[in-house]
This record gives structure tokens, C-alpha cells and sequence, in this order.
């Protein structure tokens, strides 16, 4: 029985279209999980996705389609966590290539499908934001999204879009997407999330870390990166529902707009306009601000001060939660330093870790 699984999103989607084939399909042979190397800067200096080019040690599917293994390597100074994924999951990792624009994926798909014979074809968002207009004020990162939800709307084949933790990615509120969803087509639990629960130690997704926390029981409202609103921690949170792809199609300007587009260049034109900006700008700015400021010796000592007032300061606003991505930013280190801070501070205050979350103390150590 094949099954083949679109993370729409890539990064925390793919580790939670995992988490999903585990628990729906347990037992049977794992999917194929067709999804961007889109890691954003915390681990690829590289402003945007990667290619097929961006790798070495790719396995061909098809003619279009890459396999990324476990041996596969992303070519410096690029980097990819795939490689990682494909080593600790049993799930095959394949590679959207978005440099072709909507017409390459709905290429990449109809290949696909023709290949594996599957059994469905699901479409998984981790919070929603492939509901978005795409004029919302909080809204991030709508290009990876628009991309899929575009191609999958055009693959003569059925596909379910379904949506994991409503609200979780903080782009678009849990209310605002509620008459968009359907039905709950499973509700998350801590076992659920054991498959993967070694790779959410280490991968850098928000999201998916709430998924996950919400579905071992974490309630309350957790602080994400770049300043970002708070997003609650609830009984919604470990739900995944399913929604009407055709539905979404009208409502996401971007991607009908870019259901012909030809390249990645076309499709940011078109964010730029619908939107009123790319991502991929903004990581292009980013590098240049973070390039220019100097890295921050990370000494145990300073961080637990340093983190005493960010926690401080976070109960104030009402956080309980946030996640390492999150503090790596507020204590002002970079990207490269998250693993080294998480070790300091599980080794100093372990009974703050709430897997895969940091627990915000009442106030004992500030």
C-alpha cells in the first residue's frame, strides 16, 4: 500500500507527516514525504529552498524527482536537515524543487503518482497558514504553501488537505481558520508522537515542537521567534483536521495566482504583489544583519543571568512556554549555538524542559 504524504511547508512539516504516517498507517510500509530543503538561515545560510543541485548522494525516484538518503550531503555553504530525517525516520524524503515554479511541482507530482501507484495523496500544513487570503498582517512565509496547495489543486489524481495544529505555526489565529477546516480526522497523542520524538531533540521547527508539546499535554501560550504572537497552547493544539482543497484554492490569492508560473523568480513577483512580500527577501535582509553582527561567546554563567531576565520579562506578557529557537534569539547568539544552549541549559535547570519546549519558571531563579 503506497502513500504518498506533501509537506506543505517543508521543514516541521515533513517531521509531522511522519508523526502522521506513524500513527494512521502504523505497521504498513512507510510513505513517501515529497517536501522542500527549505531549513530556513538557523541551519542554511542560504537565503531561499534548495535544488537538486544544492546536493550530493541524491537518489533518483524519477525524472524529475530526487530521493534525498541518509548519506546525501548539502553542498557548502548550503545546508539541509533531510539527510538527518532520512537517517532517523523510515519515511522515503523526496525533493520539491520550486525552482520551476508551479508548473515543475504539478511535474514532480504527476511523475510521482505515476511512479508509486499510491493508495491517497495527502496535503499536511502544520498550523494553517495554507488557509491564508494572503492580506493577513501576521502572515510569514506564504510562498512554500502556495506552491503545493497550486500544484495539488492541478494533479489529476485526489488529494486531502489536511491541516495539524490549527494556529500553531502563529501566523493565522486558531479562531480565524475554524470555518475553513472540517472535520477532525485524529487527535494527536504522546504516543503519537514517539516515532519521532528522538529528531524533535534536535530539529529546529516551532510549529511541529508545539505539535508535538500539545500532544503530550503542554497547555498555556508560548513565545516564538522574530517577536512573533504568542501562540496558545491548547486542547485544539494536538488536532489535525481535514479541509476542502478546492475551498482553499479560492481563498489563497497566491496560489491562484501562480498556478502557471515557470520559475521561483515569477512566484516571488507575485508574492510581492498579492502579499506585499517575499520570504525569501526577508532572509536575503537577514543574512546581511546577522553577517554584520559579531557572535556572542556563549558562557553558561552569562546565559542562565541573560535567561533569568528574558523569563522575567516573558511572565510579565504571560508566557509560559518558548521554544530553543526562540531563546537562541533572546539571548543573542546565533543559529549555530541553539544545540550548545539547549545542552547548558538542560544540564542547569532540567526540570524546565518540557520536550520539546522550554518551560518558563515561576520565578525561583529570578
Amino acid at each position: 500500500m503506497a502513500r504518498l504524504i506533501v509537506a506543505a511547508g517543508g521543514g516541521g512539516d515533513a517531521v509531522a507527516a511522519a508523526m502522521l504516517d506513524a500513527a494512521l498507517h502504523g505497521g504498513e510500509a512507510p510513505a513517501v514525504v515529497l517536501t522542500y530543503a527549505w531549513d530556513r538561515l538557523l541551519v542554511d545560510p542560504v537565503p531561499g529552498p534548495r535544488g537538486p543541485a544544492n546536493f550530493t548522494g541524491l537518489r533518483p525516484l524519477t525524472r524529475s524527482v530526487q530521493a534525498v538518503p541518509a548519506d546525501a550531503q548539502p553542498i557548502a555553504p548550503a545546508g539541509s536537515t533531510l539527510p538527518r530525517l532520512a537517517a532517523e525516520l523510515p519515511q522515503t524524503f523526496a525533493l520539491i524543487d520550486p525552482h520551476h515554479g508551479a508548473e515543475g511541482i504539478i511535474r514532480q507530482l504527476e511523475e510521482l503518482v505515476q511512479h508509486l501507484e499510491p493508495d491517497s495523496v495527502d496535503l499536511l500544513d502544520v498550523g494553517g497558514d495554507i488557509l491564508a487570503r494572503g492580506d493577513e498582517p501576521t502572515l510569514r512565509s506564504p510562498v512554500a504553501d502556495a506552491l503545493t496547495l497550486a500544484a495539488c489543486c492541478e494533479l489529476n489524481f485526489p488529494v486531502r488537505l489536511l491541516v495539524a495544529g490549527p494556529g500553531l505555526d502563529g501566523e493565522l489565529p486558531a479562531d480565524a481558520l475554524r470555518d475553513c477546516m472540517g472535520p477532525v480526522v485524529l487527535a494527536l497523542t504522546a504516543e503519537h508522537v514517539q516515532p519521532v520524538s528522538s529528531v524533535l531533540e534536535w530539529h529546529p521547527s516551532e510549529a511541529t515542537a508545539m505539535l508535538a508539546a500539545t500532544a503530550r499535554g503542554a497547555r498555556g501560550v508560548c513565545e516564538v521567534r522574530e517577536g512573533g504572537p504568542p501562540v496558545p497552547l491548547t486542547d485544539e493544539g494536538p488536532t489535525v483536521h481535514a479541509a476542502d482543497l478546492d475551498e482553499a484554492l479560492s481563498r489563497n490569492q497566491l496560489a491562484r495566482a501562480i498556478l502557471a508560473t515557470e520559475n521561483l523568480h515569477q512566484v516571488e513577483r507575485y508574492s510581492r504583489e498579492i502579499c506585499g512580500f517575499s520570504e525569501i527577501d526577508h532572509e536575503r535582509s537577514e543574512v546581511g544583519r546577522l553577517g554584520s553582527r559579531p557572535p556572542r561567546t556563549l558562557d553558561p554563567e552569562a546565559v542562565l543571568r541573560r535567561l533569568d531576565e528574558f523569563e522575567r520579562d516573558a511572565r510579565g506578557r504571560g508566557i509560559t512556554h518558548t521554544t530553543f529557537r526562540r531563546l537562541t534569539e533572546a539571548l543573542g547568539l546565533s543559529g549555530r549555538q541553539r544545540e550548545n544552549l539547549r545542552a547548558v541549559l538542560l544540564r542547569s535547570r532540567p526540570e524546565q524542559y518540557r520536550a520539546p519546549l522550554w518551560h518558563i519558571a515561576s520565578g525561583a531563579f529570578g
